[in-house]
Parts: C-alpha cells; sequence; structure tokens
C-alpha cells in the first residue's frame, strides 16, 4: 500500500476523493497554503489522513467551529486508529465547558488568577519539604476555606501538579502528577468525549489533563480562538512547546474564517459598561492618581452616546476624532495618548485588586479602556471603523475590523502548511483575494474544487424569475403573493421542509401571509431568542421518525441555516427567499469603498455579494448530506440570473439550474418523487 492508503480509514474512495487528498498531502510535504471547495459527502473530513500520511514529524492541528465538527474529526481519527494503532489524538475545547470549579466571572480570567495562587502556594510547601501538594494539610486547610463563589486556590489544579527538585540551577518547578498523567493517557487510548471529560477526570483539572494530552498528541482538535486569537496560540503553543513552523494547520468550514477573525480583532463599548465604569471609579479610594480626571471622561462619552440616539440609523459611521474631541474637552486631559495610557494602568491596577479578593468578572474600566485603546490604534489603520449600532434598549460603540487579510495572511505564513476546507469556499478566487491579499506574490497556494458527485437524478435544482428580496420590491402585494403562493406549491413535496429568508421581518411578515394555508404539516418559527432554537429544532427534526411532517421557516445566516446535519428524512427540501445582503447604508459603502480600492470592480462583490451569496448556499447544503439523499433546492430570487451572480455559483450548480415562474413551479414539484 502507499502512504496515504495507509492511512486512509475507508475501503474505497469516493469519487474525487483521492485526488483530492494527494493535493492535502502534496502541501503537507512541500508547505503553503491549500484552498478546497468540496461538496458535502465528498470526505472532506479525511483530509487529516493525508495530512497524517505526510506530516514526518510535525503535528497537525485541526480548527473548528462547533462541538459537531469536534465530534465528526473524533470520529474520523477513531476510524483511522483501528489501520494505525499507534496514532494519538487529543482535543481542547473552552475552558467555561470544561472547569469544574465554579464562581462567577471571566473563566479565563479565574483560572490565570487561581493557577498563579495555587502555584504560589505549592512552591511554598515544595520549600517545607511538601513536594505532593495533594497531601499536604496546609494545602488542604486552604482548600476547605474556599469560597465556592470566589476561590483564590483551585483543588483541581492542584491535583494536577507536583513539585520536582531542578537538577541544575536548585529549586523546584511543577510537574503532572502521576493522576494527571493517567487520565491524559487514558483519554488518548479510549478517547474521551468532551461531555464525559470532567466526571473522568475525578477532581483533577480537565483543562490540564487535555494539555498534557496534547504534548503526546499526533493530532489536537481545537476551537477557532485557539488559532486565531493571537494571545492564546502563542500560549498554546507554548504548552505544546512547539514553534508554528512544526505545525500542520488545518482548518474546517473555512468560510467562517474571515468572520471569526473579525470578530476577534473588533471591539465594542455599550452604554452598560459606560455604567459599570462610572460605578468602578465611584468605588476608588480618593487618592488615586489622576481619578478625578478619569471621572470627568464619563460624562463627555455620555454626551456623545446621547447625540447618537438622536440619530435616524440603526447603524452608522461616528467620527473618532470629534468623539476624541468631545470627551478630551470635558477632562483634564491634554491627548488621548493620556486618556488610554492612565486607564490601561488603573484597569490593571482593579484587575489585581478584584483577582486577590476572588473577584474575576472584567470590570467597566478594563473594557473602556480596552476599547479607546482599540479606537486610537485605529486612526491611522482603514482596515477598521468606527461605528455605533442602535436596539431598542441599548447603544453600541464598536472598532469593527472589515478587513481579514492581514491576520490570515500572518496565521498562514507562520505554519509550515495550512489546509483550508468548506463546502461553501465558492469561489475559490475570491476568497483567496479575501483571506490572503497580503501574501508575497511568490508565496505558494493553491486551490482544488471538487465538483458534487452525487447522483443528478437524486436532486431538482431551481431559480424563480418571478420574485426577489430587492428593497425595492419589499412592499410590493404582487411580489408577496408570489412568494406565498412559491411556498404553497412547496409544501406539496413530501416529509420535513424549510424555507429560509434574507431577515427575521420578512420571515415574520411572510410567515403571517401563508401559516394559514399550511394545514398538513406542523408550523416551526425560528425564535429570535438562541434559548428557544434548540428543543424546537430537536421537535423538526424528530418528526419523520413518528410519521409526520414540518415546514421550518428560519433565517439565512441564522441558527438553523448552517452546521446542522439534516439527514435523510429530516429536510427533503429547501427554498432559499431572496439574496440576504446587508442593510445598505453608510457603513456597507464604507466597506465597499475600501475593498474597491484594494480589489477594484470585484471588491464590490468581495464586500457585499459575497457573503450573501454563502448564507444561501449554506442553506441549500442542509438537504443532501449523503449519496442516498433525495431533495429539491429553490433558490427563490431573480438575482440568480443575472450572469454576475449566476457565475459565481459551483459550477454543477449552473449546469442544473432550472429557471421557473410561480404557473410552471408547481407542475415540477407535484411531478417530483
Amino acid at each position: 500500500m502507499n502512504e496515504l492508503q495507509d492511512w486512509f480509514a475507508y475501503k474505497a474512495f469516493r469519487p474525487g476523493q483521492e485526488e483530492m487528498l494527494r493535493k492535502a498531502a502534496e502541501t503537507a510535504k512541500s508547505g503553503g497554503v491549500l484552498m478546497i471547495d468540496a461538496p458535502t459527502g465528498s470526505g472532506k473530513s479525511s483530509v487529516v489522513s493525508a495530512l497524517l500520511a505526510a506530516r514526518k514529524d510535525r503535528q497537525i492541528i485541526v480548527a473548528v467551529r462547533t462541538i459537531s465538527q469536534l465530534a465528526t474529526y473524533i470520529r474520523e481519527l477513531e476510524l483511522i486508529r483501528k489501520k494505525q494503532p499507534g496514532l494519538k489524538f487529543s482535543y481542547l475545547v473552552g475552558k467555561g465547558s470544561m472547569c469544574p470549579l465554579g464562581g462567577t466571572g471571566d473563566i479565563y480570567r479565574k483560572c490565570e488568577a487561581v493557577k498563579a495562587f495555587s502555584t504560589a502556594l505549592i512552591r511554598e510547601r515544595a520549600d517545607r519539604g511538601s513536594l505532593d501538594p495533594s497531601r499536604d494539610k496546609q494545602i488542604l486547610l486552604q482548600i476547605q476555606k474556599n469560597d465556592s463563589e470566589h476561590p483564590l486556590i483551585c483543588p483541581y489544579y492542584i491535583r494536577s501538579r507536583i513539585a520536582i527538585q531542578n537538577e541544575k540551577g536548585g529549586g523546584f518547578r511543577l510537574v503532572p502528577s502521576e493522576a494527571c498523567k493517567k487520565l491524559s493517557g487514558r483519554v488518548i487510548e479510549h478517547c474521551i468525549k468532551p461531555e464525559s471529560l470532567k466526571e473522568v477526570c475525578n477532581g483533577v483539572c480537565p483543562y490540564e489533563v487535555m494539555a498534557q494530552a496534547s504534548l503526546q498528541s499526533d493530532v489536537l482538535i481545537c476551537n477557532y480562538h485557539h488559532i486565531m486569537d493571537d494571545q492564546i496560540r502563542e500560549q498554546l503553543y507554548l504548552n505544546l512547546q512547539k514553534e508554528p513552523g512544526d505545525i500542520l494547520l488545518l482548518i474546517d468550514e473555512a468560510h467562517n474564517c474571515g468572520d471569526a477573525m473579525q470578530d476577534i480583532m473588533s471591539i465594542s463599548l455599550d452604554h452598560r459598561s459606560l455604567e459599570q465604569a462610572d460605578h468602578d471609579i465611584s468605588s476608588l479610594k480618593k487618592d488615586v492618581k489622576d481619578l478625578e480626571a478619569i471621572r470627568r471622561l464619563i460624562p463627555g462619552i455620555r454626551k456623545f452616546l446621547d447625540g447618537l440616539r438622536r440619530s435616524s440609523e440603526t447603524e452608522d459611521w461616528f467620527d473618532p476624532q470629534l468623539f476624541s474631541r468631545i470627551i478630551l474637552r470635558e477632562s483634564f486631559f491634554g491627548s488621548m495618548e493620556e486618556v488610554v495610557d492612565n486607564l490601561m494602568d488603573l484597569a490593571e491596577s482593579i484587575k489585581e485588586t478584584n483577582s486577590k479578593r476572588g473577584d474575576y468578572r472584567t470590570s467597566g474600566i478594563e473594557r473602556l479602556s480596552a476599547f479607546l485603546y482599540r479606537l486610537h490604534n485605529s486612526g491611522t489603520n482603514p482596515a477598521y471603523l468606527t461605528l455605533f449600532r442602535k436596539e431598542p434598549d441599548n447603544i453600541y460603540l464598536e472598532v469593527r475590523n472589515i478587513d481579514p487579510s492581514p491576520s490570515l495572511s500572518t496565521l498562514a505564513k507562520e505554519h509550515f502548511c495550512s489546509v483550508f476546507i468548506s463546502g461553501t469556499l465558492t469561489p475559490l478566487r475570491s476568497y483567496q483575494q479575501l483571506y490572503f491579499r497580503v501574501l508575497p506574490t511568490d508565496y505558494p497556494i493553491s486551490t482544488f474544487s471538487l465538483p458534487n458527485h452525487f447522483p443528478r437524478k437524486n436532486r431538482l435544482l431551481m431559480v424563480t424569475s418571478d420574485i426577489t428580496s430587492a428593497y425595492s420590491q419589499r412592499q410590493s402585494n404582487d411580489n408577496t403573493k408570489r412568494i406565498v403562493n412559491y411556498i404553497r406549491s412547496f409544501c406539496h413535496i413530501p416529509g420535513n421542509l424549510g424555507v429560509w429568508f434574507p431577515s427575521y421581518q420578512m420571515l415574520e411578515s411572510v410567515t403571517r401571509e401563508v401559516e394559514h394555508y399550511i394545514l398538513d404539516r406542523e408550523v416551526f418559527i425560528e425564535p429570535r431568542e438562541s434559548s428557544e432554537a434548540g428543543a424546537l429544532l430537536s421537535r423538526f427534526m424528530d418528526l419523520p421518525g413518528i410519521g409526520k411532517k414540518g415546514i421550518l421557516f428560519a433565517v439565512c445566516g441564522g441558527k438553523f441555516s448552517e452546521g446542522l446535519d439534516y439527514r435523510g428524512d429530516m429536510l427533503n427540501g429547501a427554498l432559499v427567499i431572496g439574496l440576504p445582503l446587508a442593510p445598505w447604508n453608510q457603513v456597507r459603502q464604507m466597506i465597499m469603498q475600501y475593498y474597491t480600492r484594494q480589489y477594484g470592480e470585484e471588491g464590490k462583490f468581495i464586500a457585499y455579494t459575497l457573503p450573501a451569496l454563502n448564507k444561501v448556499l449554506q442553506a441549500l447544503g442542509r438537504v443532501l448530506r449523503t449519496p442516498e439523499d433525495h431533495g429539491v433546492l429553490i433558490i427563490g430570487e431573480n438575482r440568480f440570473l443575472d450572469d454576475a451572480i449566476k457565475e459565481k455559483l459551483p459550477v454543477w450548480m449552473q449546469d442544473e439550474l432550472q429557471e421557473v415562474s410561480v404557473q410552471s413551479f408547481s407542475p415540477l414539484i407535484r411531478g417530483w418523487k
């Protein structure tokens, strides 16, 4: 057998899969970036087997966005291990889901503080000859005194560490305890799932167990933030004792990379944070340096917010120079540099004081200082916009990153190789420009697009010629009536169905018009609140199992349009109404201008249409998850008949699209089996 087949977990390759994996293996050997666009069901997760086959001594890190994607890779690696018993893999998820300590406040801050206190205590006791902190009477007494709401010491971390004498230089160093090492070995051997981890660790820190397991692993699965946040990535690689050049990086659902990176690099300040900052200042001692000057900042920011409340826009740009002048006018500071320096010093002091008493909340002063720091530094960087957003009960100031390319280019350049995979990385050229514009022209970037090899006879793909979500037609009664008629005809398809809209407003208005016509199936409407979504979706997906059917009305890019696996009869048809473009306003216009400067005319598509196109493809992609699935896919938007948009669709969709009208649609649907 060749190298790839040694690591490939299945008896046979799916159509086109072997070529895709060999492309990934070549990149793992030579380095650089590979972008893969491959439809659902083409075996993308097996790319990890190609990296394993070609990795040499390098570690593989798989970055995923959701727990369900993490579970997919765990299953894949378990299958590979049946062929390669020596394979070791582990995962890291957010500390919020791993930490058993309890208490309030920021989980990462709490962890940092209690580890620091616990480490100092272990070292102090080691100096007195007690090397096993889990058996030290003084430490056990401290643990008994721990306040569960405001802990200062972590018993779970204590049990994960022992002190040993340094062979050179004297003193002590902390190393994993025997319990921690045994558990890490057990996790690797038996692949303990995240939901069982706390129970299995039985009093030892789950995160430390997984960190120890990661050191031994050939493959580590983690979430996006571990890789895309510079500080978290730096700490991760420090713990792994690896340089980025020793890593093969695999990023799943790569169409999300841009948004994820921009979210990490953006920051906001809301009215509640400002109130908290004011409260923080009021609680400080009067002898704090420059306290009165800092106190006088708040009225200036409030005055600025009050002015924005009078705006008729719900989202708009604000002038950072005007903002700075207003708050400086109300304060004793002469420049924004002084403001930022003083606030950051005060924020660090408050953080340290609060941590000493077990308060791990992020203070309002910290939020304010971080925001003003980012605001001040964004002034010379056109990739950041200053804007405000209004909601019914709150207002946000935001410093928003609008260009992920510099950070993603740096990420790619640092690693030996980076493979970006998605089922909707279409068109590849546009995503390559969006993600890697600033990479050197001679940096090796390759792309691979896999055709849809699912049986064509199992799907029906249509685009409507007579309905649209264009703003000019939103109030058209005729347009709405045609949308209602399409949905009524759509309901002739047996089984569960989904209808996606460009906004909650359009979802609610159309649903009111059509709901009373739907008598043969249960109606599900995506709620605005996330807390209600899980139970509703579970009920919808369970209907086929009890011989019933439903119709789901949802929003493109919402809770039910991505990352969900509606296999088999869980979803037999998807109708996407409209093109979910972001509302056109000054912010959107400024983003468009920035991208036009970077990319020319192509920038308009990348900035505005590409995100909307991806949301449509994601919603349609919920239907056909395996070669055996049957389904109907309908794009309810006449703009997809324009070549400028149609030619950006995957080639298989361009080839198969049937143009329909409200009159011709119904006979086609009734004839579908």
